[in-house]
């Protein structure tokens, strides 16, 4: 893990003899910087599927599981933010700069390794999840454009694979950015850009009642022709409820989601060949009216590969919400409530059998059984869209 820091300062791990020793990063962020950075990285892709969601488990559930899913978050924050700094919460020597490096820190190198599966594969699974928001995203542009112009009982079908490819190229350029994490102003505008599109939403939606003049909308929520179908259709939603609540992964190092992966697999190669000219030997590539770009010939090659694999995967499976719910589903759990209880329970010491053990232990169990629910409704989902 060390080897990150070559590429992602904040992934580093440090203790406060470092800092006065002036090893550590110059801290120069505010509360409007990082709240640009929560901002950005909660109101993001799942915010699109909520109105599906909630369709689907009606006015009374659908809000509960809002609410319900918005307080785990809470708890499951405030538990990580515990095991930022030990053996104190908030003047502790050691900081952990990183998930992973949290979960090896209180509970070992063999969990780490199994959080850092789970971990790599949620970032991975976002890159495919952003794929797809923004091809469906372009179309559906395109479709209220031409219903506009054609009137709304014309055919106004669209496919997205080219803009799936044209988003990828995009990707494939912006991943070479360096020092992505200095950029505060991105963080800024995507923290706009979130609220932009979250507001265009209700703004749709209210627009829509005032036209019916009433609340579309049931109780128990879209209806389907059997009780089956209904049932995976409520599972899946609970699974895309849990993809818009994507804050424990990011929280202790706020990384725009592939930083992460690209600073662990770059990190751990230069720790590996150390005097590989490929992977270490940075080149400085000179364009007409741009500053020098320094260029590595593995960040080249790693992270267009990264990119391209996610594009292709992302249209190989176009299925925005079924996609969602089995990234939100299977991840929720371990990252959001398992990893995080269970270092809680080190960071405070909390014995077996205790009353808050027995509690954090019953929501643990609670949460997984819901993640559960939502992994096998969401896997269903994906199969029947694929394959009908």
């Amino acid at each position: 893990m060390g080897g990150e820091a070559q590429e992602s300062p904040l992934l580093r791990s440090v203790s406060s003899s470092d800092e006065s020793s002036g090893q550590a990063l110059k801290r120069t962020g505010t509360i409007w910087t990082a709240t640009a950075h929560v901002i950005a990285g909660v109101i993001g892709a799942g915010v699109l599927s909520l109105a599906w969601s909630m369709a689907q488990l009606g006015w009374i559930a659908g809000p509960l599981a809002m609410i319900v899913f918005a307080s785990v978050t809470l708890v499951s924050a405030h538990l990580i933010c515990d095991c930022y700094r030990f053996p104190d919460p908030e003047s502790g020597p050691n900081r952990n700069r990183s998930f992973m490096e949290a979960v090896g820190f209180y509970l070992g190198k063999r969990s780490q390794q199994v959080c850092g599966i789970f971990a790599q594969e949620s970032f991975y699974g976002c890159g495919i999840a952003y794929t797809i928001t923004a091809a469906t995203s372009v179309r559906a542009i395109q479709r209220s454009n031409c219903y506009h112009r054609e009137g709304h009982d014309a055919v106004c079908k669209y496919g997205d694979t080219s803009f799936m490819l044209v988003f990828g190229i995009i990707q494939m350029v912006a991943s070479q950015i360096p020092n992505f994490h200095d950029m505060e102003w991105l963080s800024i505008l995507a923290a706009i850009m979130s609220f932009a599109y979250s507001f265009i939403g209700f703004g749709l939606g209210f627009a829509k009642v005032i036209e019916n003049g009433r609340v579309e909308g049931s109780i128990s929520g879209v209806p389907t022709v059997d009780v089956g179908d209904k049932l995976w259709l409520v599972f899946e939603a609970l699974g895309d409820i849990a993809f818009a609540y994507p804050y424990s992964t990011i929280l202790l190092e706020i990384q725009i989601f592939s930083q992460p992966v690209f600073a662990l697999v770059e990190g751990w190669l230069a720790n590996r060949y150390p005097r590989s000219w490929f992977v270490n030997k940075p080149y400085t590539l000179k364009l007409p009216l741009f500053p020098p770009l320094h260029v590595n010939p593995l960040r080249l090659c790693f992270r267009t590969a990264y990119v391209a694999s996610t594009t292709t995967i992302a249209m190989a499976f176009p299925y925005f919400n079924q996609v969602l719910g089995v990234l939100g589903a299977l991840n929720f759990w371990p990252l959001a409530i398992y990893f995080p209880v269970e270092m809680y329970f080190v960071q405070k010491n909390i014995g077996a059998w205790t009353r808050k053990w027995i509690v954090l232990k019953m929501f643990s169990l609670l949460c997984f059984l819901f993640t559960i629910m939502g992994l096998i409704g969401s896997i269903q989902g994906l199969i029947k869209a694929r394959f009908s």
